[in-house]
Formats: structure tokens, C-alpha cells, sequence
């Protein structure tokens, strides 16, 4: 009985490593066709929310299905509730995605008002987030997880320039405004999948600790009752 139980609990490291992967995906190529205007390779990663969201599902279903069946205690219930909060956080990053790149398909043909440089830069930094969190998640690596939660300093800074650089380009001429405004909604889509990156490392701390910035659960250390 603890031989299949523990099997479980490796398949749902296991998944939530191929949801991580999905959305660190969906990332590169909503990036990418932002970044060369490719209507084609936006379409392919405005697909890969469906795959995110069928992932969900079946992450779900797993956890409920450990929590009724195998009634864990102590580390594995933190486990495994860990996991159902992350996997929200994971299925909103491939929402965001999937929005910013169809925004890529409404700016393709379009010249851009000005070179993207920190925009990549910030997909690159979420992507970073995102493949981190899980990995601490995955190897129970409470350092990794912190240093994740530290990193979204870098996205808020790479956005905060952003927005001052369009600002400024809007007052040169208010014929970038349109423009601007659709690259401001990118930069903040970013954004949003770092705090949601961070959420998931605070979820990876409350796994392995029982704290967490919103609840504080310590208990008695215990084996599962299977």
C-alpha cells in the first residue's frame, strides 16, 4: 500500500514538472512571435492553454484522489495541498501567455515604435521563475524556492523601466500611444506570471515548512495512514 502511495506522489511531481514545462513553452513562443511578428508561431502558443488546462484537470483529480483515498497527515497533506494551489497559479501563467500572444497577432505587420529588449528580458526571467519553483517543488529544495521569491524584484525593475520608456515615447508623439499601450499590457501580463511564479515558490516554502506569508500550519511531524 505505501509502495503504490509513494508512486503516486512521484507521478505528481512528475506532472506537475510536464504542466511547468507546458507553460515555460507557451513563454518561449508567445515571446518569440512577438519578438519576429510570427502570426503562425502566436497561434501555437495560444494552443498550448488548452494542453495547461487539461493538465490541471488531471493534477486535480490526482490530489483529490491521494486526499480521499490515502488520508495523508503532516508533510505529504502539505504536499499535496501545495500542489492544488500551484497548479492555479500555473494554469493563470498559461492564460497570460496565451494573451500575450494574441496581442503579438494584433501587432504583427506593424512596426514597433521602439526595439524589444526588456520585454524579452522579462520572459526570460519569468521563464526562470517558473522552471525554479517547480524544480524546488520537485527536489524539496527550500533554498532554490527562496532565491525564486527574491528573483521577482527583477521582474517588477524590468517592468518599471518599461513603463517609463513608453511613457516617455508617448510624450515625443501620442501617435505611439496605441502601440505603447498594447506593449505596457505585455510587459504587465509579464508581470503578473512573476508574482505568479512567487506564488508558487511560497507554496514550495509552505510544503516543506507549514509557513506561509497568508497561514502558519505547523504540525507533528507523522507517517501517511496507509
Amino acid at each position: 500500500m505505501r509502495k503504490k502511495y509513494d508512486e503516486q506522489l512521484e507521478q505528481l511531481g512528475n506532472m506537475l514538472v510536464e504542466m511547468g514545462a507546458l507553460i515555460e513553452t507557451a513563454i518561449a513562443g508567445a515571446t518569440h512571435a512577438l519578438k519576429t511578428q510570427d502570426i503562425a508561431q502566436a497561434k501555437k502558443a495560444i494552443a498550448y492553454d488548452k494542453e495547461v488546462d487539461q493538465k490541471e484537470k488531471d493534477i486535480e483529480q490526482l490530489c483529490l484522489k491521494l486526499l480521499l483515498q490515502q488520508q495523508p497527515v503532516a508533510r505529504d497533506l502539505r504536499f499535496i495541498s501545495a500542489a492544488l494551489k500551484m497548479i492555479t497559479d500555473m494554469e493563470r501563467i498559461g492564460d497570460q501567455a496565451a494573451d500575450i500572444a494574441e496581442i503579438a497577432i494584433m501587432l504583427a505587420g506593424t512596426p514597433y515604435i521602439k526595439a524589444l529588449e526588456h520585454i524579452p528580458q522579462m520572459a526570460e526571467a519569468t521563464v526562470k521563475m517558473v522552471s525554479e519553483s517547480i524544480d524546488a517543488f520537485v527536489a524539496k529544495d527550500l533554498d532554490l524556492a527562496l532565491s525564486v521569491i527574491k528573483h521577482d524584484d527583477v521582474v517588477d525593475e524590468l517592468f518599471d523601466i518599461i513603463k517609463y520608456e513608453l511613457v516617455e515615447l508617448i510624450r515625443e508623439d501620442s501617435k505611439n500611444g496605441g502601440q505603447a499601450m498594447d506593449l505596457l499590457m505585455i510587459a504587465k501580463y509579464f508581470e503578473r506570471i512573476g508574482d505568479h511564479a512567487e506564488n508558487i515558490a511560497e507554496w514550495v516554502v509552505f510544503s516543506m515548512t507549514g509557513k506561509h506569508k497568508d497561514i502558519d500550519i505547523i504540525e507533528n511531524e507523522g507517517e501517511s495512514s496507509c
